[in-house]
């Protein structure tokens, strides 16, 4: 029987599981990994396939017959599987909750009956239609209305936040909350609406990066290998049990600023166009002006602060699809 430590990742083939995986892997763990590849790859498992700690489980998580054993087998699950982008959530919001609630509760029900640690990643949506300049764990939450589709997700996310919270209250349950800012990186793709791969696949293809609005919205990047070590420190944190902790980076860029550097980084002779919402999405889209969290928490929890700056991660990814 293997004897090494065993750790659980749900979405393991996706952007940010997948490096997970692989750091774990590097830390001598076993890993099993849960994925139906809706939105992950077995591509992003590429390099650790044949690993002998890596057991892939095809499917979803509340449809896995042994996850109850493969649970209690472990030192600690990581729930990453959640329907992810904006274009997706538009395009099928009944999926998009469905796999945020069901599955999560799928995992919080077969962790509890063992105690098994999980950390739960949620998502800055939560904040919702905030107009403050940092956003804080303890802020009151403003969520828009449920005729627009973008705040399904959000709400799908709070629900497992208050879920998991409620399965610590009631159940004993050791949980950590990671709401995660916009991360990037190599194998993120653009397919699902994230705008660093779609302004790199563009800029790359000399097509016109298409900026959605006036551009003057802003976003903190996190590269995914600092996201990944927050994560890890994170669930080795005893102080961080029954947290929500932001994960995320504290640069500000304007997504026009974005384009730009894309451009600039990559030689590319694309040009910049301007897309009005209606235009991109559906009719009545909301988009949020900021995006800047605060992570003294995440710091204080684990002397962790991620630093690596957004031109140093596109030319990373620049780097891994040219070489």
């Amino acid at each position: 029987m293997n004897q090494h430590p065993s750790v659980l990742i749900t979405g393991g083939a996706g952007f940010i599981g997948s490096h997970l995986v692989e750091r774990l892997l590097g830390e001598e763990k076993s890993v099993v990994v849960i994925d139906d590849f809706s939105t992950g790859s077995p591509e992003n498992l590429h390099a650790v396939r044949d690993h002998p700690r890596l057991r892939l489980i095809q499917g979803r998580v509340s449809a896995c017959p042994d996850l109850a054993e493969i649970a209690a087998r472990s030192e600690s699950i990581y729930h990453l599987a959640a329907a992810v982008g904006v274009d997706r959530v538009l395009e099928s919001p009944l999926r998009a909750m469905e796999t945020n609630l069901h599955e999560t509760e799928a995992i919080l029900t077969a962790a509890a009956a063992c105690r098994t640690q999980v950390l739960l990643t949620s998502s800055s949506e939560v904040y919702g239609k905030s107009d403050r300049d940092v956003f804080s764990e303890t802020d009151d939450l403003l969520i828009g209305p449920p005729t627009r589709a973008r705040w399904s997700y959000a709400c799908s996310k709070l629900m497992d936040e208050f879920l998991a919270l409620a399965y610590r209250r009631e159940r004993g349950l050791p949980v950590v909350i990671a709401r995660l800012f916009n991360t990037v990186g190599p194998r993120q793709r653009g397919r699902y609406g994230m705008v660093l791969p779609r302004f790199m696949a563009d800029a790359q293809a000399g097509r016109p990066l298409r900026v959605f609005g006036n551009g003057q919205q802003t976003r903190c990047f996190c590269d995914v290998a600092d996201a990944v070590e927050a994560l890890v420190r994170l669930q080795g944190a005893g102080a961080a049990v029954g947290q929500i902790v932001n994960v995320g980076g504290t640069e500000e860029v304007s997504i026009l600023s974005l384009a730009s550097l894309v451009v600039t980084t990559l030689g590319s002779p694309s040009s910049l166009e301007f897309v009005p919402y209606q235009e991109a999405y559906s009719s009545g889209f909301e988009d949020l002006s900021r995006r800047r969290p605060d992570i003294q928490k995440l710091v204080a929890l684990t002397g962790f602060k991620p630093s690596t700056g957004i031109a140093a991660v596109i030319r990373r990814v620049a780097a891994m699809k040219t070489g």
